[in-house]
């Protein structure tokens, strides 16, 4: 078991979001969690706003992984996007993004946080990975592979 296999689950997993920007992206976001775990819409988008106001969370290639602290979460969970049309998001590169893993965590969350993170930058500097989330219209394998990233073969 990796860091990312119980994290992911197929109603977290959008493709083709139509968001036009980082605000909407953060709404849709925020809706995706707060159907799966109950967590309040807007409440996510102000966790990810302000984390993202510390600094953007591209990484480059045209990823993103938006995250943020959550009061009263117990247990990490993840939501993947793929955008339509990329967007700009202040990456180092000067790229827009097109894929995006949006994690919280709860409050106190320290160093699983940071392992949950690590597994995930690792996944989207992986060219491999990143062409098969970019290509894959499938939700199902989708969560499957990202369930599955860096377990042995």
């Amino acid at each position: 078991m990796n860091a990312l296999t119980n994290l992911f689950t197929l109603d977290c997993i959008a493709l083709d979001s139509p968001a036009n920007n980082r605000a909407d992206a953060f709404a849709a976001a925020g809706e995706l969690f707060s159907k799966h775990a109950g967590i309040d819409s807007s409440a996510v988008v102000d966790f990810l706003n302000a984390r993202e106001n510390l600094g953007s969370t591209a990484l480059g290639a045209g990823v993103a992984i938006p995250h943020g602290r959550v009061k009263g979460l117990k247990q990490p969970i993840a939501a993947f996007m793929k955008l339509k049309n990329p967007i700009d998001f202040v990456a180092p590169d000067g790229e827009p993004v097109s894929i995006l893993i949006f994690l919280l965590v709860p409050e106190k969350a320290t160093q699983q946080h940071l392992e949950i993170l690590s597994s995930i930058a690792q996944l989207l500097s992986d060219a491999d990975a990143r062409q098969f989330l970019s290509s894959s219209n499938e939700p199902q394998k989708v969560c499957e592979f990202l369930q599955q990233w860096g377990l042995p073969q």
